[in-house]
């Protein structure tokens, strides 16, 4: 890394999933040479969708530049796609950033913008059928790189994805430190963490929860699609 700061910025929305923002963001703020920075379409004070107010973040369009965009998901993301302002914003500081990241459906709002045509990208698994819709390629696993854009699989990869990030722009050495820093050796006390291993029963939980907001957010998915052709 050159003397210069790394600049990072985190663009939060109304109803966001905290665990996105906080996993990456615990690790981001402990690199060595970084600003980061949290920020919002309005600036002030972002409610999570845990009830959890992350006050104090700054307007996106005071922000001249970054050379890492961030985006985590949420119940609202969809939503957060349909704003025009944070989209403006988003793709302002796209267009000179050297990095393109986000986790969980932080990867819809990606597409919505417009920066993953083309790209694989992964995203939660209840809603990563969504990324064709923005011409992105599903991928399953839990960091996907392709190109400059890297994202992280539904919430908990989040911190995988910033250790993964953070070996990319300050070295492996650096990102293990964190690593252990944190005590990261993720020992889960059931294998239900994915669809695919969780039991039927657990899943079938799981899924009839989001079935209750999937035609919402397919519509708003399916809108914000539209805008961007």
């Amino acid at each position: 890394m050159s003397e210069a700061k790394f600049i990072i910025v985190e663009a939060l929305f109304p109803g966001l999933t905290q665990l996105d923002f906080t996993g990456p963001h615990t690790v981001f703020s402990r690199l060595p040479a970084i600003e980061v920075i949290v920020a919002s379409a309005a600036g002030g004070a972002i409610p999570s969708d845990g009830g959890l107010v992350f006050a104090g973040t700054r307007k996106l369009a005071e922000i001249e530049r970054c050379d890492l965009l961030f985006v985590p998901g949420g119940a609202s993301a969809t939503a957060a796609a349909l704003d025009e302002n944070f989209m403006i914003e988003l793709r302002r500081l796209a267009r000179g950033a050297r990095y393109l990241t986000s986790v969980c459906t932080g990867s819809l709002i990606l597409g919505a913008a417009g920066l993953l045509n083309g790209k694989r990208a992964a995203c939660h698994w209840a809603w990563r059928h969504m990324l064709p819709l923005f011409g992105a390629v599903p991928d399953e696993a839990r960091v996907v790189r392709d190109g400059n854009v890297i994202t992280g699989g539904g919430v908990t990869a989040g911190i995988d994805f910033a250790l993964a990030v953070a070996a990319e722009i300050a070295g492996e050495t650096t990102a293990q430190a964190i690593q252990l820093g944190l005590e990261y050796a993720p020992a889960p006390p059931f294998n239900a963490g994915r669809p695919e291993t969780a039991p039927a029963e657990v899943l079938a939980i799981v899924n009839g929860v989001n079935a209750s907001i999937q035609p919402r957010r397919l519509a708003e998915a399916k809108e914000a699609a539209t805008r961007l052709r």
